[in-house]
């Protein structure tokens, strides 16, 4: 896999991680109810289930690839409409911060652990999100190292944010800029999900 390829997975990644929603409600939750440690504890369970999602659906779509070229090419635009679809929700989206930053009552290791997994293994929007995504890298992993690439990438960036979430709220100031910028990292978002769409629909008609 190309460097430039691997930026684009990074970037992208690191941008699905930061936009608030659900998932970093959660690593919240349980930082604030529990301690940093809790919150950590939350965040890689979670990207242990970004994981699973990940290797799961990179070999449905390498099989997809390899077999059916054709309905590869149909996942692979009706995942650039989700993309598009996601992009303006985020350029669009008027969600109070406070609801997505919201805080709740103590929390021990197994329900932190337990309900960061669960938050990303039974969301079927993240599957969605990695069968658009991943239909534009795939044929750039034409190696054990690229595809190994491709799943450790979001995994290791999504743990690695929300640790740093959950380490940065040890500090009071923190949680009011999440909640002043949240908005921010929703239109930044946007524009990124509607032109990784648009790159995925010229890939896939000009191969």
């Amino acid at each position: 896999m190309e460097l430039t390829v691997w930026l684009s997975l990074l970037s992208v990644c690191l941008l699905g991680a930061m936009s608030p929603g659900p998932s970093l409600a959660m690593v919240i939750r349980h930082t604030l109810g529990g301690g940093p440690l809790k919150g950590i504890t939350c965040a890689w369970a979670h990207a242990l289930g970004i994981g699973v999602y990940a290797l799961v659906t990179l070999s449905g779509l390498a099989v997809l690839l390899k077999q059916a070229p054709l309905l590869f090419n149909g996942i692979a635009l009706a995942g650039a409409a989700y993309l598009l679809w996601l992009g303006w929700q985020a350029l669009n989206a008027q969600a109070d911060a406070q609801d997505k930053l919201a805080c709740s009552k103590r929390t021990d290791w197994l329900t932190a652990a337990r309900d960061g997994l669960a938050i990303s293994l039974f969301n079927p929007k993240i599957l969605l999100f990695f069968l658009a995504l991943f239909s534009q890298f795939i044929k750039a992993a034409d190696s054990l190292t690229g595809q190994i690439l491709i799943v450790l990438t979001p995994m290791v960036m999504d743990g690695l944010w929300y640790t740093l979430v959950a380490l940065m709220l040890s500090h009071h100031k923190v949680l009011s800029r999440l909640r002043t910028n949240a908005l921010w990292i929703d239109r930044l978002s946007g524009i990124v999900l509607i032109v990784l769409a648009l790159r995925v629909v010229y890939s896939t008609f000009e191969n």
